[in-house]
């Protein structure tokens, strides 16, 4: 973890998984003398001062704001440009406003029209995260060894930029700095349209008139159980990144159906050749992903369970 960075005050609006875990991350390394933490909802705002993670607890976005070095929107895509009309007027000069959304063009188009120029904006994206939500579903360690991708455009300030890397590398991540189109094309595949794919998934085998529901839950086997894992992530997050980042998806989907294509002649004309060749790079890549630390090589997938 990088030396501690300390900023008067850093604002964060929205308690959920990601809010709430940047929050405590902060709160572990020290990072902000004042930490407020903002959410319109108020049964989530009430939770999370239950919770105790930050210093100031508000359920206007616009008074968290106020005077803060630092603003982390912590909200869905969906939702950024409504955030951004209400906390505008209330950002001091030099404050950067950033983000931890899973799509990043559609960021920069949401907020750079409605931000005054006194402000830098520079999207970000911790690649991190689980299939829980709320505040009580987040944790200081969330970003403990994972990417945060920051996307500045070209004219972003240098320093700005430095000051926004120094909090995330104090929080655990480790930073890269990618183009917001580049950003978008690399998660459509990564992770947008995996997550299609396991909601689809889900949704075909709860559909199955032959096979009941019951049968399918009683007989889950690891492929199936890590599909559902997947498919209980937030839905309005999700649904808000698939509308702000189709293009790239949709191009992923194409590449995906022709290669799914392919695969359906090999099963149909029994070419064990081109099935085995394909499993064999696949398990390459599973084990490149435990080589580059993204994930266990535990049996379960690393799960922990109770004895």
């Amino acid at each position: 973890m990088a030396d501690t960075v300390k900023f008067d005050r850093i604002a964060i609006v929205g308690a959920g998984l990601i809010g709430s875990s940047v929050a405590r991350a902060i709160m572990r390394a020290g990072a902000a003398k004042t930490l407020a933490v903002a959410d319109a909802n108020d049964a989530v705002i009430k939770e999370a001062r239950d919770l105790g993670f930050a210093h100031e607890f508000h359920a206007d976005a616009k008074q968290a704001v106020a005077d803060a070095d630092i603003v982390i929107l912590a909200v869905p895509v969906g939702a950024m440009a409504s955030v951004g009309a209400n906390i505008a007027s209330g950002l001091k000069p030099g404050a950067i406003v950033s983000d931890v959304g899973s799509v990043k063009e559609g960021v920069f188009k949401a907020l750079d029209p409605l931000l005054p120029d006194h402000v830098h904006l520079i999207p970000g994206h911790p690649v991190a995260g689980t299939e829980q939500s709320g505040p009580a579903a987040g944790f200081a360690s969330l970003f403990d060894g994972r990417w945060c991708i920051l996307t500045p455009s070209a004219n972003t300030d240098a320093a700005a930029l430095d000051r926004l890397t120094r909090l995330w590398e104090a929080l655990g991540s480790k930073v890269e700095i990618m183009t917001a189109p580049h950003h978008d094309l690399v998660l459509a595949i990564t992770s947008h349209v995996p997550h299609l794919i396991a909601y689809n998934i889900v949704g075909t085998a709860s559909d199955l008139e032959e096979v009941t529901r019951s049968e399918v839950i009683k007989y889950s086997a690891g492929g199936f159980r890590d599909f559902t894992r997947i498919a209980a992530s937030d839905p309005t997050m999700w649904r808000d990144v698939f509308l702000n980042n189709k293009d790239a998806v949709l191009e992923m989907l194409g590449r995906f159906s022709e290669d799914l294509t392919a695969l359906q002649r090999a099963i149909r004309w029994g070419d064990g050749d081109a099935l085995f060749d394909l499993f064999t790079r696949t398990r390459d890549i599973r084990r490149r992903i435990i080589d580059a630390g993204q994930d266990e090589e535990t049996a379960d997938f690393g799960r922990h369970h109770e004895e």
